[in-house]
């Protein structure tokens, strides 16, 4: 289970003294542990590798906004710091898909759902969330789709 890699590396980390990576691994079990006491106020039960996938995900996009918004704003040393959580954070993810991998599953998904133009989009984005969520960037899922969509 990924919980338990998240453990181990952080009592890795611990032992080489590597405080970058110590805090990053903190964050991460501080956002699981606020995940698990939101589940269970919810009556849904999920599976744990999902739930840790879903706020990995969340946070890597939450870094990647930071990392964007420093870059902007001349704050090269914050942006670095951010990079090096969201290399941590990432090393914890299921392979990403490559950009041409991405289109090939999204033709396959418009085609099976039929779509023919943009109105469509929300059926073939609902699918790529059920079934790629945590392989596929939604923020690039979502320009592609419109891309593919416009091309029919």
């Amino acid at each position: 289970m990924i919980r338990d890699d998240v453990k181990a590396a952080l009592i890795t980390a611990m032992k080489a003294r590597d405080s970058e990576t110590t805090a990053a691994l903190r964050l991460i079990q501080a956002a699981i542990r606020y995940r698990d006491i939101e589940e269970r106020t919810g009556n849904d039960t999920i599976d744990d590798d999902k739930l840790v996938i879903e706020v990995l995900l969340k946070m890597a996009k939450q870094r990647r906004e930071s990392i964007d918004m420093y870059e902007k704003g001349g704050r090269p040393e914050l942006a670095a710091k951010e990079e090096a959580e969201l290399k941590t954070i990432n090393s914890f993810l299921p392979k990403q898909m490559s950009e041409e991998e991405a289109k090939v599953a999204i033709t396959g998904l418009i085609a099976e759902t039929s779509a023919s133009s943009i109105k469509d989009m929300g059926k073939v984005m609902a699918l790529i969330k059920e079934r790629y969520a945590s392989e596929m960037d939604m923020s690039k899922a979502g320009p592609l789709v419109k891309s593919l969509l416009n091309n029919n």
